[in-house]
């Protein structure tokens, strides 16, 4: 069986000219002058490890993230004392630009995994913004990604039942580890299913009641932290919403 693409830390010296997520990241749409421009203000951290944070709530704003390997957490704290999980960042995404209206981190990021990332000064970013009309684009872009995502978020909680939620969650991861070169169907899912239940307003014996289901209906192959998507279409089907999806409605 071919196993899915993984990037290691050994990469993490890549320059971003060379880095396999250019593409998806901030250097996207820049000529090579402008990159390596970009390059130079550009904070390669250590790699940070499982419970590490890479900023709190509060925190004083100094730049963005990008994430390089591994996979970030981000949460807010709720008067009650619990967490609410606003989202999973993956391999070429970029985390802080929440930050930038008011000067302070609005939410939590917590490393997940080993997790290497890219921290861009903000002031020099902006600076040098100015002066590549492109890489301004770019941070638009970039922030329209992240209202699209918070907008399907908002929709997908008040709109989708259980089963739906959780099929567009792992739909979801498959798009985006495709879209990073690794495979669509077999990843490891970084995240507890306490948290997955959190950041989809389910009950986590909701969520291992349907991961249940879906591998007793042949959609899944589900083993400990590992998963492989065995249908696709299955998956896609419970997205659709139709009556038949509707009639297997769980409740939190």
């Amino acid at each position: 069986m071919t196993k899915p693409t993984v990037v290691t830390l050994n990469d993490l010296k890549v320059a971003c000219e060379n880095c396999s997520l250019s593409r998806l990241c901030l250097p996207m749409g820049l000529d090579e002058k402008d990159v390596t421009r970009l390059d130079q203000i550009i904070n390669r951290t250590k790699p940070h490890h499982r419970n590490d944070y890479l900023f709190r709530e509060g925190d004083t704003f100094k730049g963005i993230y990008a994430v390089k390997t591994g996979s970030i957490k981000t949460y807010i704290s709720r008067e009650d004392g619990s967490d609410q999980v606003l989202g999973f960042h993956l391999p070429g995404e970029i985390i802080g630009l929440d930050a930038i209206e008011t000067g302070s981190h609005g939410c939590t990021a917590k490393v997940l995994e080993t997790t290497a990332v890219c921290l861009i000064p903000y002031e020099k970013l902006e600076k040098l913004s100015v002066e590549i009309p492109s890489l301004q684009h770019q941070m638009f872009r970039l922030m329209s990604r992240e209202i699209t995502n918070e907008s399907n978020m908002l929709i997908l909680l008040g709109k989708r039942n259980a089963d739906e939620r959780l099929a567009t969650f792992l739909l979801s991861l498959s798009q985006r580890y495709k879209q990073r070169g690794f495979s669509a169907t077999e990843f490891n899912l970084s995240m507890s299913r306490n948290e997955i239940g959190n950041y989809l307003g389910l009950a986590v014996e909701t969520v291992s009641r349907l991961f249940t289901r879906f591998q007793d209906e042949g959609i899944l192959k589900v083993e400990r932290k590992h998963i492989e998507l065995l249908d696709l279409e299955a998956l896609k089907g419970i997205c659709d919403s139709s009556p038949r999806q509707n009639n297997h409605q769980n409740s939190a």
